[in-house]
């Protein structure tokens, strides 16, 4: 299945936020996170990025991968940190920070091998 060449732009995108979102944080802990709003509009910016560009790939890449990544689950947190803004637990967007950025950054770099 030949890929839209749309679907690598956007999944370096994802790359680069979620990267970004790993050296903001790098040698940071929560108390830090919580403390420094700049540090949390950048992450979160970056989680928007995130959820943005995996929207934009073809509904048919997402299918053709969906055992890689929870897909409707950063697209649901895109929309959240958009339009909640006021609702924004920064405890959930650490804990995201910790546990879902890693786990993010690899898969992507898996589909980048394959394209």
């Amino acid at each position: 299945m030949s890929e839209n060449p749309r679907d690598k732009q956007r999944l370096e995108h994802m790359l680069e936020a979620a990267n970004y979102i790993l050296d903001f944080t790098d040698g940071k802990d929560f108390e830090a996170f919580r403390a420094d709003k700049m540090l949390q509009f950048a992450v979160v910016k970056n989680f928007e990025i995130i959820g943005e560009a995996a929207y934009k790939l073809i509904k048919d890449f997402r299918l053709a991968n969906q055992d890689r990544l929870e897909w409707r689950k950063i697209m649901a947190f895109r929309h959240i940190l958009v339009h909640d803004y006021w609702k924004i637990d920064y405890d959930i967007v650490w804990k995201s920070v910790e546990t879902k950025i890693p786990d993010l950054v690899d898969s992507v770099k898996e589909m980048l091998e394959g394209i």
